[in-house]
């Protein structure tokens, strides 16, 4: 894979989190009732990001979980040696119930990842709402999911991967397009 272009950078993710933070809490009408819950791995950074800059505007916490959606994907593809799936386990310690659950995760391609975590949140609880919140959207959809909230809309072919790197994970921030 090549790196075709360079689409945010630090600063752009910044801006596009405070944005989307800002979007969070006007459609909302502030955050009583409202927690984020992000998708392994790269969505739980984002949410706590997210989480942070809610803070700073609204001056209150925002409870934050994590969400492994590895058994309700429809394409395992992480395996161990044994052939199992590698299962990193989620981490919501809090009731979804009756709460907007805002779920996070960095790119939206086909739906098929979100549809995993819209499944797993319903085996938690009973949300009042999902809302999805995502820094990338690429398009190409394959199920009828669309974003609530998206930081930038970047169009590509199926021949581009979207590669979203992370402080937290990759030491840097930045969203780029590949050549496959």
């Amino acid at each position: 894979m090549s790196q075709k272009a360079l689409v945010l950078d630090e600063q752009a993710i910044g801006r596009a989190l405070t944005r989307i933070a800002h979007q969070i809490i006007e459609k909302n009408k502030g955050i009583e009732d409202c927690v984020l819950v992000g998708i392994r791995t790269r969505g739980i950074y984002i949410a706590k990001r997210l989480a942070l800059k809610i803070a700073q505007i609204e001056g209150s916490p925002i409870q934050v979980g994590e969400l492994d959606i590895t058994l309700y994907r429809d394409d395992l593809t992480k395996k161990t040696e044994s052939q199992e799936p590698l299962v990193k386990g989620s981490d919501i310690a809090f009731d979804i119930s009756d709460k907007k659950v805002v779920l996070v995760d960095d790119v939206l391609y086909t739906g098929r990842t979100v549809r995993a975590g819209l499944d797993a949140l319903m085996d938690l609880g009973r949300p009042a709402s999902i809302q999805l919140a995502v820094l990338v959207d690429r398009g190409h959809r394959e199920l009828p999911i669309r974003a609530d909230y998206v930081g930038k809309n970047i169009p590509t072919s199926s021949n581009e991967k979207i590669v979203v790197e992370l402080l937290e994970v990759d030491k840097v921030d930045q969203v780029s397009i590949y050549d496959k």
